[in-house]
């Protein structure tokens, strides 16, 4: 298939199939003689892999990993195992501090008596004067 339905079929911008391509984390696929990419199931698979893992925050080195490790089904998953621990550990930090950061927000957002912006306290906790 070409690029753009390689793309749609794995829920992947055209251009970001291209630059996997050329990090290497998707392999080039073969040229048809009128120039044009072919992409095989396989190629799109590997597509999927990345976005999923993608939107699971992992690193695009994390990936090339993961993607690895995925190619050697003998292998024992402990390293997976580590990868998706440390994610999982970031992940539930991230939301530590969106959770502090929205409490943050509620604060100032109490305090606002709502009159000019010279008086907006939330504009004041912005300012670092």
């Amino acid at each position: 298939m070409k690029i753009s339905e390689a793309a749609t079929a794995s829920g992947c911008h055209y251009e970001t199939v291209r630059y996997y391509e050329r990090i290497g984390l998707v392999t080039k696929p073969p040229r048809r003689p009128n120039g044009y990419r072919y992409y095989t199931a396989r190629q799109v698979s590997q597509l999927r892999f990345i976005v999923r893992s993608r939107e699971l925050g992992f690193s695009l080195e994390e990936i090339r990993t993961l993607l690895m490790l995925a190619d050697d089904a003998d292998r024992s998953c402990a390293e997976v195992d580590a990868l998706a621990l440390r994610q999982l550990d970031a992940v539930k930090r991230r939301i530590r501090d969106l959770r502090r950061l929205a409490r943050e927000l509620e604060v100032k957002l109490g305090e606002c008596v709502r009159e000019s912006c010279g008086n907006c306290s939330i504009l004041g906790a912005l300012r670092s004067d």
